[in-house]
């Protein structure tokens, strides 16, 4: 089978590793030369892609022009993105990248603008009758703490997080209930708990939109998904999170996730590998949170499981039929710090 190259964008994620290791061990066999991108220089994908490049942010309008050179010269086939700030600048020039024979991996414009908006994706799920936490959109002070109020606060705390964000950017539980003390003197600094009154000190009267949510505080699950020649949809518990990284986690036959899962992608139009998150509520209902419509960090379980969604996204990108997973459901992933080693005078350690 033909060896191909393959841009992976933001190569300072968390994930890259999960994502190469999954290229590097596709169920074809296949050579897969790797470029990798990022808006910084020094970052691990450096050192483990086989060529690398420094681009301009996809807010700078030199972004699309570094990316079309870089394919160019390097001849890629297929661009993996990793960045959710990039998603609708590569959708909506797809066809300059196919104008010089490079697929981008990425759902179209239109199914990007609903995923990565989580007051529109929830609103979406409503109509197909999929469970989502109560939920209000306020764009100033007095009508977030009347939303919060309608939520149970401040007898309940209540989650407070922009529409459009990455990763934990911006969301924060509002707990009148937590010792700051407490917490000052016992616990690392996450940032995530505050009260009411510490939020307006940082907002202000008047802000951009920000989602009041109802708080769920029981388990979570990760979805990675696979829409090429059939949907793949493989839900996955998130038994440890730090910094919005699953450290533990199982991968779980949850047939309601599933439905859900699938209802959505076809609805939304998803393409190629994304996920989305669920949470359970108190009565073990699983309630959508949000949609990450690119690869995740932790998708590499997947792979693990019998399912490389990663590869097969770069597969489907190329025309090719793509076969049907054999799941193995009850895989497990432990992330820990090892496996150090050096590439010239940088010292390299995988998680």
């Amino acid at each position: 089978m033909d060896s191909i190259n393959v841009l992976i964008t933001g190569c300072g994620a968390p994930g890259i590793k999960g994502t190469l290791y999954s290229l590097e061990n596709n169920f074809d066999g296949r050579k897969i030369r790797t470029i990798g991108t990022d808006i910084k220089d020094e970052v691990v994908g450096k050192y483990l892609c086989n060529r690398f490049y420094k681009i301009s942010k996809p807010s700078s309008p030199k972004y699309l022009a570094d990316l079309l050179s870089i394919c160019k010269e390097e001849e890629v086939q297929v661009l993996l993105p990793q960045n959710t700030a990039e998603l609708s600048v590569l959708a909506e020039h797809k066809a300059d990248f196919e104008a010089m024979g490079t697929t981008v991996a990425v759902s179209d414009k239109s199914a990007i603008e609903i995923a990565n908006n989580k007051y529109e994706l929830m609103k979406k799920a409503q109509e197909l009758g999929i469970p989502v936490p109560a939920f209000h959109l306020a764009n100033n002070f007095d009508d977030l703490q009347r939303f919060a109020e309608q939520l149970g606060w401040p007898n309940r705390p209540v989650i407070v997080k922009p529409p459009i964000s990455n990763g934990m950017r911006g969301l924060r539980i509002i707990d009148e209930s937590i010792n700051l003390k407490d917490s000052f003197y016992n616990e690392k600094p996450s940032g995530v708990f505050l009260k009411m009154k510490n939020l307006q000190e940082i907002l202000g009267a008047e802000f951009p939109d920000l989602l009041v949510m109802e708080y769920l505080t029981k388990e979570e699950y990760t979805v990675d998904a696979l829409n090429a020649d059939n949907l793949t949809i493989i839900p996955r518990t998130r038994d440890l999170i730090k910094s919005g990284i699953t450290f533990n986690g199982t991968v779980e036959k949850n047939e309601k996730i599933i439905e859900y899962s699938e209802k959505l992608s076809r609805r939304i139009g998803l393409k190629y590998a994304y996920g989305f998150q669920f949470k359970l509520d108190a009565s073990n209902v699983p309630k959508l949170l949000e949609s990450n419509p690119r690869i995740q960090g932790t998708m590499v379980l997947a792979t693990f499981a019998g399912a490389n969604i990663i590869y097969g996204a770069v597969k489907h990108a190329l025309g090719e039929e793509m076969q049907k997973f054999d799941i193995k459901w009850g895989t497990r992933i432990l992330r820990y710090w090892g496996g150090l080693g050096v590439k010239g005078e940088t010292v390299l350690g995988e998680l």
